[in-house]
């Protein structure tokens, strides 16, 4: 994803959103020249529509905006499975303390008001790029650490399930479980690892992760092998 050398790497994808057409042209303009590859909507709702086949790698977003507002844009992404982790930056004429306050509060991961410079501009989405990249090679080095520990689990449900050793309920138990959270828990108690769930949800290994925790949370188990004898004893499972 970096710049450093657009002929031998892909390019950023930026994601654009401002109802300005001046300043959406001479900002494209500038971050095509610096070798990001950029990608322009002229308010929320077309970012939001945007973003969903682009799937940029950073969303640069004006905060007050027709029909939806960078707030509203931010809320979407942030609560679609696949954008949800996307770095945003608020480009705004709205640069009180409160107001960048308040963007920080909702999610956003930088805020530069208005006027900028464009150097700082391209600096800054560098630097949110680096921290994702550090947060996922972060997260893989997790995952690589504990992937024994998740075999094993697999391995005990498997074998929980084949000789049947956890008492089934006879009618199944009231959980507060999303509809996401309950094909997890099913996928899970079929013995199935998180990339092997992610491929058949078709969703991110992160967002299983993510799922699996709340089930962890709403259970009371700290363990898979854990959760999955809960779900036979109180029905949760086919």
């Amino acid at each position: 994803m970096s710049t450093d050398n657009p002929e031998t790497t892909t390019p950023i994808r930026l994601l654009l959103v401002d109802d300005e057409p001046g300043l959406r042209t001479a900002v494209k303009a500038y971050l095509d020249d610096e070798g990001f590859d950029v990608t322009t909507a002229n308010d929320g709702e077309q970012g939001w529509q945007v973003a969903q086949e682009l799937l940029p790698d950073v969303v640069i977003t004006d905060v007050m905006m027709p029909r939806c507002d960078g707030y509203g844009l931010l809320q979407k992404l942030r609560a679609d499975e696949r954008l949800g982790g996307t770095p945003v930056i608020f480009l705004t004429a709205k640069g009180m303390t409160a107001d960048r306050i308040s963007g920080f509060q909702a999610g956003c991961d930088d805020y530069i008001p208005k006027p900028f410079d464009p150097d700082e501009l391209v600096a800054r989405v560098r630097n949110v790029v680096r921290r994702q990249e550090r947060l996922l090679a972060e997260a893989a080095r997790f995952a690589d650490a504990d992937i024994g520990s998740m075999a094993r689990q697999i391995s005990e449900i498997r074998t929980l399930l084949a000789t049947g050793s956890s008492p089934r309920a006879t009618a199944p138990a009231e959980h507060a479980f999303t509809p996401r959270e309950a094909s997890v828990l099913q996928l899970v108690a079929e013995g199935l690892m998180n990339k092997e769930i992610a491929r058949r949800l078709e969703t991110s290994i992160r967002n299983v992760e993510k799922y699996v925790s709340r089930l962890f949370i709403k259970t009371g188990t700290a363990s898979r092998t854990e959760l999955v004898r809960y779900a036979l004893e109180h029905g949760l499972v086919d």
